[in-house]
């Protein structure tokens, strides 16, 4: 089977330069450094669930994947029920050890035609910003994940796009990137995260790659890719480098071409018996489809 990856950079070469000098007086403090190049990361998906902090910190040390995106209700417990001094703990864990906290994996969406539900995610956006924030993380993901079938699409394209300026309005304040995962039934189309993100006013407000199947669908992966490389920000979503058919290698390749060097987060989803060995082999990959192994 053919396996590929690639990279990209945080600010495009096709945004304009006065657009992307701002967002760099911005965010200059964790702007990724096209000088180290791409990174592999982990996602707490799945290989991480059920690890406390302390263990998936020390695991990540072990593997070289030095950089974690962590998830809502998962075992190492960083939530917004932490009090200022279990925020400054988790904090002073990741400023301890070579493990850079990237930032929080959530679950909230915007497409509900439900005022009270739409207002209670934003809600909860803004409450794990603040926690972000507090734990030396730059930014969370969210996705869109759904384009209900009685509402016109553009509505809820449009109300997915605002409610995303919103909160990265109030992102911007606390020195946070909003990572819009690509993601969800209909949504996870290139044409409609495209349709968003020409809504999307706010620099902050970036576009997560996930790696799905829809990302081939016609006109292909590198159309695909173009159509939307000026929203990307600084992570990716992968799933097992060494597993399935998705043209990894391509990617990578698309984006080396842009000079992409933020982090690569692996989101697996198989079960191996040993997770950790898991990690380096998949580090082993990466670093052979990266040319850093050579």
């Amino acid at each position: 089977m053919k396996n590929e990856l690639s990279r990209r950079r945080f600010i495009q070469t096709s945004l304009g330069a006065g657009a992307a000098l701002a967002f760099m007086r911005d965010f200059e403090g964790f702007l990724p450094s096209a000088k180290k190049g791409m990174k592999l990361g982990l996602v707490t998906y799945q290989w991480g669930r059920d690890w406390d902090l302390p263990t998936l910190i020390a695991n990540c040390e072990k593997t070289g994947l030095l950089g974690v995106e962590l998830r809502v209700q998962h075992a190492h417990k960083v939530e917004t029920d932490l009090s200022a001094a279990q925020r400054l703990e988790v904090k002073k864990r990741f400023a301890d050890s070579p493990v850079t906290c990237v930032g929080y994996g959530a679950n909230f969406e915007y497409h509900s035609p439900d005022p009270a539900q739409l207002k209670k995610n934003i809600d909860g956006t803004k409450e794990y910003i603040k926690l972000c924030k507090d734990i030396g993380a730059t930014g969370i993901k969210v996705k869109p994940n759904y384009l209900p079938p009685e509402v016109p699409r553009e509505k809820t394209i449009a109300q997915i796009a605002s409610s995303l300026n919103e909160c990265g309005k109030f992102a911007k304040d606390y020195g946070q990137l909003v990572r819009v995962e690509v993601h969800g039934n209909i949504t996870q189309e290139i044409p409609n995260m495209k349709a968003i993100f020409e809504q999307v006013t706010e620099k902050n407000v970036v576009m997560c790659w996930n790696c799905n199947d829809q990302d081939l669908l016609p006109p292909g992966l590198e159309a695909n890719f173009q159509s939307v490389r000026k929203y990307f920000g600084d992570t990716v979503h992968v799933r097992e480098l060494n597993i399935g058919d998705y043209p990894y290698q391509k990617l990578f390749d698309l984006f080396n071409e842009t000079g992409y060097s933020g982090w690569i987060l692996l989101e697996a989803r198989t079960e191996p018996a040993d997770r950790v060995a898991a990690m380096k082999e998949q580090l082993v990959v990466f670093n052979e489809m990266t040319g850093k192994g050579k």
